[in-house]
């Protein structure tokens, strides 16, 4: 479903929560490079925006169909993430996307939600609306769920 035409509104998280995500979207490289933000968050929700700009256009000058992939492949992520108990991970085993809008300008906005948490898999999809609330994609994932044994971060 669409979301509407304003942003949805900021939910609260526990502050340990969002400090956790913040280490370990600062050190997303996908992230950095292609500028995405953060728009809002709560167990089982993530939502990201990002402004478009040149870089993320195709040679017909709308964004690439990767780039709006790589941003619900993130906020589907950080959902699945949000849902977990601490020291978990998670990582994409399978996404399928729709494109159904071309996009040339403004800002786009990923909102993943988690559909489905088991023990060792999620289900999440994502809706990537532009800024006038028309759905530009559509993504179905899946992501396995584990737990993390990655140097911590400080």
């Amino acid at each position: 479903m669409p979301r509407a035409k304003n942003k949805p509104p900021k939910e609260i998280v526990k502050p340990l929560t969002i400090t956790a995500l913040g280490r370990r979207f600062h050190f997303s490289n996908t992230a950095r490079q292609f500028g995405f933000r953060f728009d809002g968050a709560g167990p089982g929700r993530a939502v990201l925006k990002m402004k478009v700009q040149p870089r993320h256009k195709q040679i017909h000058g709308v964004v690439h169909g990767g780039v709006l992939a790589s941003i619900a492949d993130t906020a589907g992520g950080l959902a699945t993430y949000l849902s977990l108990p601490p020291g978990s991970r998670t990582a994409t085993v399978e996404m399928k996307i729709n494109f159904l809008e071309p996009v040339s300008r403004g800002t786009i906005f990923a909102e993943a939600r988690v559909i489905r948490l088991g023990k060792y898999l999620a289900v999440v999809e994502c809706d990537v609306v532009d800024d006038h609330g028309k759905l530009v994609a559509k993504a179905l994932m899946t992501f396995s769920i584990g737990v993390d044994k990655s140097p911590k971060l400080k």
